[in-house]
C-alpha cells in the first residue's frame, strides 16, 4: 500500500502547489490515485489555512474528495488541530461525516481516549509512533493495541544521513506491534531514504506534499501525483510486481 499524505500541516506559505481548499483536495487526490496511490491522509483546513477537526470544515471536504476517488480517506486528529483533548473529543463526536479512518498520535494527551471514540463510531484508527517520542511504549501497554487499524511509524529525523537508521530504531522499539500492519515513512529530508528503506522491507509506506515538497534529486515537486509516481519507483513497485 502507498498512501498520499496531501497537504499536512502545511500552508499558503509553502506554495501554490499545496491544496488546501475542498475542491483543490479533491483534484491533488484523483490525481494521486491516478498515479498510484491507494489510500489518502488529508488536513482539512479552515478559509485561514489552519488544520481543523470542525464538522463544518471535516464534511464538505470530505464529499468533495469522495465524489472523485472510491480509496479509504483518512483524517488527523493531531493536537495542533485542537489543543484540548475534551474539545477534540467533542470534535470528534460531533463528526456529520465520517473518515475511513483517522490519525491519533500516542505521545499526545489523550490519545486513548480519541481512539476510543474514534474506534465507537467505526472510524479505523492509524496509531501515529512518533521516533523520538515515548509513543512505541505507550502503545505496547494499551488495550487498544490490537483493534487499531494500522500502526504509522512516523520517522520525524530530517536527516537524510540518519533517518533509516533512527527508522530501524522505531521499528525495534514498536516490536510486533500487536500483529498490526506497519507503515513507515518519513519526512522532510528523511522521506525518500524512509520509503526506499520501506520499500525493502516490504512495509506500506506514504509519500505526499504533507512529508516532503522535493522529489528524490532536489527538486520541487509540482504535485502530489509526481511525488507518488516517483514514490513507487523508489519504493521498487514495478520489480515487486514482476
Amino acid at each position: 500500500m502507498i498512501q498520499v499524505c496531501l497537504n499536512g500541516p502545511r500552508g499558503a506559505g509553502d506554495g501554490a502547489v499545496v491544496p488546501l481548499s475542498p475542491d483543490a483536495l479533491a483534484d491533488s487526490a484523483a490525481e494521486a490515485v491516478a498515479a498510484g496511490a491507494t489510500d489518502l491522509h488529508v488536513h482539512p483546513k479552515t478559509l485561514c489555512g489552519g488544520d481543523s477537526l470542525s464538522p463544518r470544515v471535516l464534511a464538505p471536504t470530505l464529499a468533495a474528495i469522495r465524489a472523485r476517488v472510491s480509496v479509504p480517506v483518512g483524517v488527523t486528529t493531531g493536537a495542533w488541530a485542537e489543543p484540548e483533548p475534551e474539545k477534540r473529543l467533542e470534535r470528534i463526536r460531533s463528526w456529520t461525516v465520517l473518515p475511513d479512518h483517522a490519525s491519533v498520535n500516542w505521545h499526545e494527551e489523550g490519545a486513548e481516549e480519541i481512539a476510543a471514540a474514534l474506534i465507537e463510531r467505526g472510524v479505523g484508527v492509524e496509531a501515529g509512533i512518533w521516533s523520538g517520542t515515548d509513543g512505541a511504549a505507550r502503545f505496547a501497554a494499551s488495550p487498544l493495541g490490537p483493534r487499531v487499524l494500522r500502526v504509522l511509524a512516523e520517522v520525524t529525523d530530517t536527516s537524510a544521513e540518519t533517518a533509516e537508521e533512527t527508522a530501524h530504531a522505531l521499528l525495534t522499539d514498536l516490536g510486533p506491534a500487536f500483529g498490526r500492519p506497519v507503515l513507515l515513512h518519513g519526512e522532510d529530508g528523511g522521506a525518500w531514504p524512509v520509503l526506499r528503506l520501506a520499500g525493502r522491507l516490504g512495509l506500506a509506506t506514504r509519500i505526499g506534499l504533507e512529508d516532503t515538497l522535493v522529489l528524490p534529486d532536489g527538486e520541487r515537486a509540482l504535485s502530489n501525483a509526481q511525488l507518488v509516481t516517483e514514490g513507487l519507483v523508489q519504493y521498487g513497485w514495478a520489480q515487486r510486481s514482476s
